[in-house]
């Protein structure tokens, strides 16, 4: 068994810098670190538990798989926050037949991004003996 200690999606977009802005100005994560210089910097950003890694460059956008799920606590207040950011809705918050919250955005190069809140009576949220 790998004993994994930390983790990380990589990105390595078309443009860095447009994808930056987003994810550093337009989403507004925080940053974790940053290293190197020129085409080879790169930017870390903290997402929720984990990490999101921004660097080097691509010829094209990433596979058209590649999905991000980031957790917030109200989709609709997150929705009117990146909405004043110029960030466009692909589609508005709706609640699922699963019974989460999700509203889908993309990034500058077309990655797929689900914003998605987690109802107080949902049962991802019931922790037995908790």
């Amino acid at each position: 068994m790998v004993h994994v200690l930390s983790s990380r999606v990589l990105i390595r977009p078309v443009d860095p810098e447009r994808s930056r802005a987003f994810y550093g100005e337009a989403l507004g994560l925080a940053v974790y670190r940053e290293f190197g210089t020129g085409p080879e910097r790169g930017t870390v950003y903290f997402l929720g538990g984990g990490f999101l890694e921004v660097s080097g460059r691509a010829d094209r956008p990433p596979v058209p798989g590649l999905r991000l799920w980031l957790q917030v606590p109200d989709a609709q207040a997150a929705r009117d926050e990146l909405v004043a950011h110029g960030v466009p809705v692909v589609r508005e918050p709706v609640r699922e037949p699963w019974g989460l919250v999700e509203m889908w955005i993309a990034d500058p190069d077309g990655t797929e991004i689900v914003i998605v809140e987690i109802p107080a009576d949902h049962p991802i949220r019931y922790r037995p003996g908790i």
